[in-house]
């Protein structure tokens, strides 16, 4: 298999050379980094304030990981799904209200399918309320010199004051990749069953783009499609993160070439660690006009003539077909006070199948 991707991507590497050597119209935050040097290989507007979306999760599962760690809580731990968390807006889970799940399964949901209810209900788990968890959220933003950085709430739906920058995320997603390195299949699983349920990431880059080991993605109207992604090929590791792309295929396909310009020594870096990029004094750049508006149909329409990249007849990154990694959830049913849940699965029943079981 591996042979296979690298002869496909020698042959097709003058063509992507030739279209990596032009100059990028990209107008949203961007940003690589290595991942083993931290050394920032390109940089555009990374420190420009921005609303997270759901990659708000990445600092949620920081701090339920650092729980764990502390012994506050457990992965076998059973997750309640409150009506607080039920009557958030999608994503969801799908379980009902009263019904519980471990720890694990709620981590492995909220990460994969971004399910803003699971995110609330572990924030309740953790801390007891989402107000306290999201104390802790600002803590640990404070913590790692995420100067940009503040939470409102624990799963990304918007709130003004919710921002980050690419700089921040970038340094979030690599503390979370050096102290909780035994998460990472989280991370890189594309689907979780529940029941009949599937429950599918929205990070392209998993099923078409070899190499990719993860991250998340996050989307509102305010800060269009953002996605914080890392790729490992040939010994090399890199983390990049998108801000802004107004659909999908825009940002996955952006997120893909940024990765090649880095493999290919079309961006040869800046010779700056990180941590060194400086967050911009400013307002969020609020993009709903551009996004849910009025004026979104002449901007996708604007951005689709500037990036045409996997557009119906045009060239894409993203042409490979890889099976995405699937974790089995399971339902504990409805929790009853005083009333033991049951244990979760068997230790002999797989926590993971292939997707080409399906």
């Amino acid at each position: 298999m591996l042979a296979r991707v690298c002869r496909r991507f020698v042959a097709s590497l003058s063509v992507l050379l030739a279209i990596l050597g032009t100059t990028p119209v990209w107008a949203n935050p961007m940003l690589l980094v290595d991942a083993t040097t931290f050394e920032v290989l390109y940089s555009d507007d990374a420190g420009q304030p921005w609303h997270p979306a759901s990659l708000t999760k990445l600092m949620t599962a920081y701090v339920t990981f650092a729980a764990i760690k502390a012994g506050r809580i457990g992965l076998d731990d059973p997750i309640k799904i409150s009506r607080n968390a039920w009557n958030q807006a999608p994503a969801k889970s799908g379980l009902k209200v009263g019904s519980s799940i471990t720890l694990r399964d709620a981590l492995y949901i909220m990460v994969v399918k971004s399910a803003n209810d699971i995110a609330v209900a572990v924030a309740e788990a953790v801390s007891g309320s989402v107000p306290k968890f999201v104390d802790e959220m600002n803590a640990m933003a404070g913590a790692m010199g995420l100067s940009a950085t503040h939470y409102v709430n624990p799963n990304g739906l918007h709130a003004d004051a919710q921002v980050t920058s690419a700089r921040d995320l970038a340094i979030l997603a690599l503390i979370i990749r050096r102290d909780f390195p035994e998460y990472d299949d989280m991370f890189r699983t594309e689907t979780v069953r529940l029941g009949k349920a599937k429950l599918e990431s929205n990070n392209g880059l998993l099923l078409h783009f070899p190499g990719t080991t993860g991250m998340k993605t996050g989307y509102v109207c305010s800060s269009g499609l953002n996605i914080v992604a890392t790729v490992e090929r040939g010994g090399r590791n890199m983390l990049a993160v998108v801000l802004g792309g107004s659909s999908a295929r825009e940002r996955n396909e952006m997120t893909a070439e940024l990765f090649l310009r880095g493999f290919s020594g079309a961006v040869n870096g800046t010779g700056k660690n990180v941590v060194q990029l400086q967050n911009v004094a400013a307002e969020p750049v609020d993009m709903r006009p551009q996004i849910c508006g009025k004026q979104a149909k002449a901007y996708v329409a604007e951005r689709e003539a500037a990036f045409p990249m996997g557009l119906k007849g045009q060239p894409s990154y993203l042409t490979d077909k890889i099976d995405g990694k699937v974790y089995v959830a399971t339902d504990l049913g409805i929790a009853v006070d005083g009333v033991p849940l049951p244990r979760p699965r068997p230790t002999w029943a797989p926590a993971a199948v292939a997707a080409a079981d399906e």
